[in-house]
């Protein structure tokens, strides 16, 4: 069932002349930038994958070298507070954009869980099969696979980032949390040695706009929301907050930590919502 924000829309923003001078420029820009870099990262990895498997030391400066400058391209300011978690463990952070691959890759080196689908978008499951991102089925059947498959990444020493909302939102809402991801996190070897960093991501729209800019959600179309992001004569802002990382073997089930990261991940939203927009 539709719930009354999935069916609401932010009005359509008209492109004018010099709202596609700026896609072309952008968008020509931030394209060079990333399948120029993608090539670069997919020629290292012929060379990192058969001395260090699944570790990748190097092949994620080169996405977050991306990420960092997709931003200055589109001179949206980005920000960030809190501490970033060290040693063993995963990442959950609400969800609200395609801009997400960004503004989380930025300063963290993460490897997304993302649903098995978007290995076959294009553009985007090019660049997220690249970055090693861990694509899995809702399928109970392949819930036990799946299981093993984080336990391996994880002990590799990946950071994996997880989206427990399960979809995409407004930006400017959190959805509760499912639980069922936070089970591979108590697996024998892992409980005892892993953290987990809830983190809360804010997108603040550009003055005037409609606060829902960059959310992206149900079955709104990529290419028209990418175009009007580029197209935006002033860009609004991003921040993201790191809160607290939380070691897992503090909590005696999967539901008591997922409940603990949705409510820090809620907190950060609720706070940024009483802080208005800086004036830019």
């Amino acid at each position: 069932m539709t719930q009354d924000w999935e069916a609401a829309r932010p009005d359509p923003v008209p492109i004018g002349a010099a709202g596609w001078l700026r896609v072309l420029w952008r968008g020509g820009l931030l394209g060079t930038l990333t399948f120029g870099c993608l090539a670069l990262l997919l020629l290292v990895r012929l060379i990192e994958r058969p001395l260090f498997g699944l570790r990748r030391p190097v092949t994620p400066h080169i996405t977050q070298f991306v990420c960092r400058n997709a931003f200055r391209i589109l001179r949206m300011p980005y920000r960030t507070t809190g501490e970033l978690m060290r040693g063993p463990g995963a990442v959950v952070a609400n969800h609200a954009s395609w801009l997400d691959i960004f503004t989380l890759n930025a300063r963290k080196r993460i490897y997304f869980v993302s649903k098995a689908e978007v290995a076959a978008w294009p553009g985007i499951g090019w660049l997220a099969r690249a970055t090693g991102t861990v694509f899995i089925n809702r399928d109970r059947r392949e819930a036990r696979a799946q299981k093993q498959l984080f336990e391996d990444r994880l002990h590799a020493g990946h950071k994996l980032l997880f989206f427990p909302e399960g979809t995409s939102t407004d930006g400017i809402r959190v959805l509760p949390f499912k639980s069922t991801l936070f089970a591979a996190f108590f697996a024998d070897g892992l409980r005892q040695e892993m953290q987990v960093q809830p983190v809360t991501v804010i997108y603040r729209a550009p003055a005037g706009a409609d606060a829902r800019f960059y959310g992206w959600w149900g079955d709104m179309d990529f290419g028209s929301h990418l175009l009007k992001v580029l197209a935006a004569p002033r860009q609004g802002a991003v921040e993201v907050v790191y809160h607290p990382p939380v070691a897992v073997a503090d909590f005696p089930e999967r539901k008591a930590l997922a409940a603990h990261c949705e409510d820090a991940v809620r907190r950060g939203m609720d706070a940024a919502r009483l802080i208005p927009s800086e004036p830019r």
